[in-house]
């Protein structure tokens, strides 16, 4: 068993993240269809893609120039 504790930590918080948009998406999205219909609950969701379109766009390019890092030094 290995005992390597950055990847450790790299899934624990991959896992509380998944688990934060999930309630986010899930529970925000799902309150406002129970109260205010339909028509909100997707304007809602159309909102929250478009507020994390910019994230998501970081996040790849972090991982490109990660993955060119690692492949540039083959320490």
């Amino acid at each position: 068993m290995s005992r390597d504790l950055r990847r450790y930590a790299r899934q624990t918080q991959a896992r509380l993240l998944v688990g934060l948009f999930t309630l986010v998406y899930l529970l925000g999205v799902g309150l406002i269809y129970i109260f205010y219909g339909k028509a909100p609950a997707l304007m809602a969701l159309l909102c929250l893609l478009a507020a994390l379109a910019p994230v998501a766009i970081v996040i790849v390019i972090l991982a490109l120039i990660n993955w060119i890092v690692k492949r540039a030094n083959p320490d």
